[in-house]
């Protein structure tokens, strides 16, 4: 009777700790992310986005989010946003064959505030998520969250420049806290409307922490400048 209790004990036990470290937890994943702001007016623009996230280098996909909007612009520090995104993810760190992956439809509305101290520029962000979320097995959740973001960008030359942010995510259902985002890189600009960044993320969750490298492209298309001068020839 004590063996048939002690020997899955002991092989329960053994076998837990493998499960518990096979989240990726140890691996640096990658973050390839591309955003694009089409100015079509003067108050207003839309936003596209892009990003590919993996819990390893470049592979084994985590999550795919697609993301739009339509952007308001006050003025040229302060604007508000209306968006939607479309996100699949694998919550497994294992690679299955045919694996269904969790179908998120997110709405969220966003507002922007920027300002500068000296060469440095602050960007805040306050967005208000509400995710419509359908499990591999069918069952589906409402959730709704906030985030704020702090955002710093100092400039090294007329092209380099470095940037940091931090992100709190706060639920609004138990758990309360979500996740908290650090992040730094340095960035390069093409063209005043063509910028890049390379960086790195911890991203902390409770109980588990992610090493992210990122890489991303900002796009600033204003097709106002376009259409005129497409007028005059």
């Amino acid at each position: 009777m004590i063996k048939k209790f002690i020997i899955p004990l002991v092989l329960f036990c053994s076998i837990f700790p493998a499960v518990a470290q096979d989240r990726g937890e140890g691996h640096l994943g990658s973050w390839f992310m591309f955003f694009a702001t089409h100015r079509v007016a003067d108050h207003w623009s839309i936003h596209s986005e892009i990003q590919y996230r993996t819990y390893e280098f470049g592979q084994n996909l985590n999550q795919l989010l697609l993301r739009t909007g339509v952007n308001y612009h006050f003025d040229k520090n302060t604007s508000a946003t209306l968006g939607y995104g479309y996100i699949p993810t694998d919550q497994t760190f294992e690679e299955i064959p045919g694996e269904k992956k969790l179908i998120e439809h997110r709405i969220f509305e966003q507002a922007v505030l920027k300002n500068k101290l000296g060469n440095l520029s602050l960007t805040h962000r306050y967005r208000l998520e509400h995710r419509f979320l359908k499990s591999p097995s069918g069952a589906s959740d409402t959730q709704h969250r906030m985030r704020y973001l702090l955002r710093l960008t100092y400039p090294l030359s007329e092209k380099w420049f470095v940037s940091a942010y931090d992100e709190l995510f706060v639920n609004l259902q138990e758990p309360i806290f979500g996740q908290n985002r650090l992040y730094g890189a340095i960035g390069y600009k093409f063209t005043p409307k063509l910028t890049a960044q390379v960086g790195y993320m911890k991203n902390h969750f409770t109980g588990i922490n992610y090493d992210r490298f990122q890489l991303g492209f900002w796009w600033e298309i204003d097709w106002r400048k376009e259409s005129v001068e497409n007028k005059e020839g």
